[in-house]
């Protein structure tokens, strides 16, 4: 199963690279267990998400280590992949970006066909083919139907998500320059 990594020290801008390359249980050393895609999200000093990512095991991607050893921001998310949804493509990894937002996202949510018709126009803000981009597309949409209010939106779609499909786990890690 995927494994997410979020960190907010806002307003102050760190480094993570402890926790994604150091510590004893790293998201780099997870990702020989978790090998099918790796990313990692942060807020340029202007607020603008910066999101690197590439279908490659952490240990593997020598881009990740770089970012990860050089990205200073107040707010991290990073993911690494156990593919069960989409293939192995740099729009299916995580995290994904909507509206100023940085998402990622662990767990299975089946039966995408009756997610995709709950969507309708918003299925446009999804890139590529994960359960997981499609249920960020409805937490973006009840975000929007709720003024603004991150939490309310993530409490509405995860109940739909609850209530009308079949899920393993909706853990998620979704951020702001200021919250996580």
């Amino acid at each position: 199963m995927c494994r997410l990594f979020g960190l907010s020290a806002a307003p102050r801008r760190v480094r993570a690279s402890f926790w994604l390359l150091d510590a004893p249980d790293s998201l780099t050393q997870q990702s020989h267990r978790e090998p099918d895609g790796t990313g990692l999200g942060t807020f340029a000093d202007d607020g603008t998400p910066v999101v690197e990512k590439q279908p490659l095991a952490a240990y593997a991607d020598t881009e990740f280590a770089h970012e990860v050893k050089h990205r200073y921001s107040s707010t991290f998310v990073a993911h690494i992949r156990f593919a069960t949804t989409g293939d192995l493509l740099p729009a299916n990894t995580h995290p994904f970006t909507q509206r100023g937002r940085i998402f990622a996202h662990n767990g299975v949510i089946g039966n995408l066909a009756a997610l995709d018709a709950e969507l309708g126009s918003d299925l446009a803000l999804v890139e590529g083919d994960t359960d997981s981009e499609r249920f960020f597309a409805l937490v973006t949409r009840h975000i929007d139907r709720n003024g603004g209010d991150v939490t309310a939106g993530i409490s509405t779609a995860a109940q739909w998500i609850a209530d009308k499909l079949p899920v393993y786990a909706l853990n998620l890690v979704l951020t702001t320059p200021e919250e996580l």
